[in-house]
């Protein structure tokens, strides 16, 4: 038996990267996974590589309107979630005198905004023993030079989990956040030789991550093994920023 029989899921930011491996680990292990991006060819490729219940769902998480449409959707076909996974997010590089408001607010919009309004539409569906995962990045608790926006909106990210994880915990709804470092996904293969060399060096283990290495962590906080476990975060990257 799967660890996620008789869960329905929905991963936001589903169809890609990190949020696929994640999207098809919980599928894999029993939950009818509902998984979303706003681009259709996407969609359409990433069900092909889906085994067990997974259904793709075409939405713009930036937009309020369109959270409240997903879960409406899954209300009419499955009535209530067990699992929340909000991946869905974006960087993007500016110094401090580059930065523009449609850079922050792009950013933040998609980062911060967006998971505060999934949650809110979601909990209608989310009963007793449900889990809240959020997808940050070790950026939460590091300077890096020219992504102080994205950092700020993964510390924000950071921070709802605790608040989150007072205000839901009388209602059995657990928050927890998975914090990648490095890891090897098609954004980090179109960057430089030099960049990628000079990330692996710094990391421990002395590799990048894998999507699916993530996901393990991701269907941890997901399933009830992790029952115990509230507004933690789990920092899955080779020991970069623990040692």
């Amino acid at each position: 038996m799967g660890r996620m029989n008789n869960k329905v899921a929905v991963v936001l930011g589903g169809a890609k990267g990190i949020g696929l491996a994640i999207s098809q680990r919980l599928a894999s292990e029993g939950a009818t996974t509902w998984f979303t991006s706003r681009r259709e060819e996407e969609l359409a490729t990433a069900n092909l590589k889906m085994t067990g219940n997974a259904i793709p769902l075409q939405a713009d998480v930036s937009q309020k309107d369109e959270l409240n449409r997903i879960m409406a959707t899954i209300k009419g076909t499955s009535d209530h979630l067990d699992v929340l996974v909000i991946n869905a997010g974006m960087s993007e590089y500016a110094k401090l005198d580059a930065i523009t408001e449609p850079h922050f607010d792009q950013i933040f919009g998609l980062n911060v905004r967006s998971p505060l309004f999934a949650l809110q539409a979601a909990l209608p569906l989310l009963k007793p023993g449900s889990s809240v995962v959020l997808i940050g990045s070790i950026a939460d608790a590091i300077g890096t030079e020219g992504y102080g926006v994205y950092s700020a909106s993964k510390a924000a990210l950071r921070s709802f989990a605790r608040t989150w994880t007072r205000e839901l915990a009388a209602r059995g709804i657990r928050v927890n956040v998975v914090a990648p470092g490095p890891v090897d996904t098609e954004m980090m293969a179109a960057a430089s030789e030099d960049v990628r060399n000079g990330l692996t060096n710094a990391i421990p283990l002395g590799r990048m991550g894998k999507p699916e290495e993530v996901a393990n962590a991701a269907l941890f906080l997901a399933s009830d093994e992790s029952s115990y476990i509230a507004g933690a975060e789990i920092c899955v990257d080779g020991g970069l920023t623990q040692v």
